[in-house]
């Protein structure tokens, strides 16, 4: 029996509002699945002992009809207005009619006359009894039955939809997701209006319970990626998950690199244009951001806006993030390089003046560069820490205060606040906030290999990367793909974006069941048609 519900628990594929998926975690691996007993009595104190020190627990004998019974909740979890409307309501109109419900046949009538069947489910385990309450449910139990009925009173209190703080765009949709799972797959839904799209729920975190969902277009992505970040997520064994961050380490197929190995977003429609293309999107509850895979290197220079404006100033923009990229990782190695290695390279003007302004300065190029990029880097950190009100202006004016006295007291020169100032700036126009955060960490390798061995340093830096970007795959594709391996058609998106109606297939790379962006071949409905036109 355990064995068969187990099977039932694992296949169970559930859409954005159902929380009828049962957790295996709290199956008691060395009693097996225990029934509800028919005692109130003992019911009453199993979960007053279950849920003891728990201010919030409510628990109330009642009628159902002539039986006697409990009602169990969180005041917490569960809408207080629905309770007292609905369920009181319900129960009471049973009391007057003497229902009888006395056998698991008259509890389905009962479940069916009083209660929408889309609201209420029917249970017989203890840990089901105690998931639900957990999941802001309110449960019934009954006298003489070893049944109870679980009814769906979640509270609906969450963020509203708000614009996206860390991927803004000038043109095109400002929604953003929010904490709530039910919310973020309708973002989506309503964007791809299409059977196809599957949204499966599973729970992972052995205390925390955190209902993760992935969603797919069945007809599109590839069934062996599908299969492997389904299968990833079932193995989680995490006991506390509140954020995708923690599923991304346990789902990446390499934790040990300093590259994000799956894409966060909380922008719906970069998530919806993702499943389209093939990619598989994966929903935490409690948290915003979605995580994408798989994932290439070159996702994270593409943004949404690029596919809302004219492809010429789409791909103009794109060269420049990645122009921006090179700089925030290579120019301050190139500066000690040349400075301290190999002055000759230097136009003849330019180095004097350089030298002229740190004839001042005590310390070595290489300290100087490092003294102010920690510097920057703490005065960053302070901004995010700090409230929003004062983050940003201390982080400004910080910056602009303590490198002016900086050079004013011979510490730095004026040149080395340039090359500073214009690698942060660059670093910031990465628009995903980990790959930001991968450029920062390679900066510091490459200043430390530049100062050891100058520009051949660098060189050997920049190639080490690349090999371990070589080496890296998501979910069994190649990192650097389309570029290595090579496929010309992908091209189309890369570098530059050619004009929409020339990008008629999907990345070769994905693997997609279906290669052409095909039209829609279940037109609309007549009266649709005419109130969209």
């Amino acid at each position: 029996m355990k064995k068969v519900f187990r099977q039932i628990i694992s296949s169970m594929k559930v859409d954005d509002t159902n929380y009828k998926t049962t957790p295996e975690d709290l199956v008691d691996d060395q009693n097996g699945l225990i029934s509800i007993t028919p005692s109130i009595k003992k019911n009453e104190e199993e979960f007053n002992q279950t849920f003891e020190k728990n201010y919030d627990f409510y628990m109330e004998k009642v009628f159902v009809g002539k039986q006697e019974g409990l009602i169990l909740y969180l005041t917490s979890m569960v809408d207080l207005p629905t309770v007292a409307e609905t369920i009181r309501p319900a129960l009471a109109n049973a009391y007057r009619n003497q229902k009888q419900v006395s056998t698991v046949s008259e509890l389905e009538n009962f479940q069916k006359e009083f209660f929408s069947s889309n609201d209420c489910i029917v249970i017989e385990y203890i840990h089901e009894v105690s998931w639900y309450v957990l999941s802001g449910f309110t449960v019934i139990l009954i006298d003489g039955l070893s049944k109870g009925i679980a009814l769906s009173t979640v509270t609906t209190e969450s963020r509203a939809v708000e614009q996206s703080k860390t991927q803004t765009i000038v043109r095109g949709p400002q929604d953003s997701f929010t904490e709530v799972k039910a919310t973020n797959v309708s973002l989506i839904r309503r964007r791809i209006k299409n059977p196809h799209l599957k949204v499966e729920q599973f729970t992972v975190g052995k205390d925390t319970q955190t209902a993760v969902c992935i969603a797919y277009l069945d007809n599109v992505a590839s069934e062996e990626i599908v299969s492997q970040v389904r299968q990833r997520v079932k193995d989680i064994k995490g006991s506390a998950i509140f954020d995708s961050g923690n599923i991304e380490e346990f789902i990446a197929d390499r934790v040990i690199t300093p590259f994000p190995m799956l894409y966060h977003t909380d922008r719906p429609d970069t998530v919806s244009a993702n499943i389209v293309e093939g990619k598989v999107a994966v929903i935490v509850d409690g948290t915003p951001y979605v995580l994408l895979a798989p994932v290439v290197f070159t996702d994270f220079f593409q943004v949404s806006e690029d596919y809302y404006q004219g492809f010429m100033m789409a791909s103009m923009l794109r060269l420049l993030r990645y122009l921006a990229f090179i700089i925030a990782l290579l120019l301050p190695s190139f500066y000690i390089g040349l400075t301290t290695y190999h002055p000759q390279l230097i136009p003849t003007g330019l180095i004097i003046s350089i030298q002229a302004q740190r004839e001042g300065v005590p310390f070595p190029a290489v300290v100087e560069l490092l003294l102010m990029e920690v510097t920057f880097e703490i005065l960053r950190e302070a901004g995010v820490r700090m409230p929003r009100v004062v983050g940003q202006t201390v982080s400004i004016v910080g910056a602009l205060v303590i490198g002016q006295a900086a050079v004013e007291a011979g510490i730095v020169s004026h040149f080395l606040v340039i090359i500073v100032a214009l690698t942060a700036m660059a670093g910031f126009v990465s628009p995903v906030y980990s790959f930001a955060n991968s450029t920062r960490l390679l900066r510091f390798a490459l200043i430390f290999m530049t100062a050891a061995l100058g520009l051949f340093g660098t060189i050997i830096g920049f190639l080490l990367i690349i090999a371990h970007l070589a080496s890296l795959r998501s979910f069994g594709v190649p990192y650097l793909a389309p570029m290595g391996p090579f496929i010309l058609e992908d091209q189309k998106d890369v570098f530059i974006r050619l004009p929409i109606q020339l990008m008629k297939r999907r990345p070769n790379y994905l693997h997609p069941k279906a290669d052409m962006k095909e039209p829609n071949p279940n037109p609309l409905p007549s009266k649709q048609k005419e109130e969209s036109s």
